[in-house]
């Protein structure tokens, strides 16, 4: 991929991630909300599911951490829009990073963001990247995956999330779930799929 295809994906998730962020508050970003604690908080659930626990057994879910780092990516794109920092040179950062050699195993590379985000009270992408790489999670399937969530979380707003009348598990399980399974019998690659799933959220929730 290019840095120029990766910069025009990066424009469209940050478009897509500023209405999301106006939906919550028109001045989100005047708001000093601190993303950099949203990113560790969100470290922690994501090693959760990967595992860390040596006194038990664990199977890794893959679908949940690659959602739980596209988590951290929603908080960590937002502060890089209220920095001014989503342009050309982050993309030809975040693409060298991704083709580097992973130097960490993945629990350390989750601790070495969480460590990053505290320090600086900021985003890294780079340690960022270095998760992704990992996993290894391919810039591809983060843009997918981010496309979906950011379906799910509109779709949260739309249905009471705020309010708390929105229903977060259903038959069982939590909207996560769902929504990996619904994005598995679509195709992400539709310039409908956002609607699509949107289509699929709002058939399958019971409300």
């Amino acid at each position: 991929m290019s840095v120029e295809d990766t910069w025009m994906r990066l424009v469209a998730m940050a478009a897509m991630q500023r209405r999301h962020n106006e939906q919550i508050h028109p001045q989100w970003a005047d708001q000093g909300h601190e993303y950099y604690r949203a990113v560790w908080v969100e470290c922690a659930e994501l090693m959760d599911h990967f595992g860390w626990k040596w006194w038990k057994r664990h199977a890794v879910d893959r679908d949940q951490v690659v959602l739980e780092v596209v988590d951290i990516w929603h908080f960590g794109l937002s502060e890089l829009i209220r920095a001014g920092e989503v342009n050309q040179a982050l993309a030809r950062r975040l693409q060298e990073a991704l083709v580097e050699p992973a130097r960490l195993d993945f629990r350390r590379a989750v601790e070495e963001l969480a460590r990053s985000s505290l320090a600086s009270r900021g985003f890294d992408i780079e340690a960022f990247a270095g998760v992704m790489r990992a996993l290894p999670l391919m810039f591809d399937e983060l843009y997918e995956t981010y496309v979906a969530k950011n379906v799910l979380n509109v779709f949260r707003q739309a249905n009471g999330y705020r309010t708390g009348k929105y229903r977060k598990v259903w038959d069982g399980r939590e909207d996560n779930e769902h929504l990996s399974e619904l994005v598995a019998t679509l195709d992400t690659g539709a310039d409908s799929f956002p609607e699509d799933l949107a289509a699929a959220l709002a058939d399958r929730y019971p409300g």
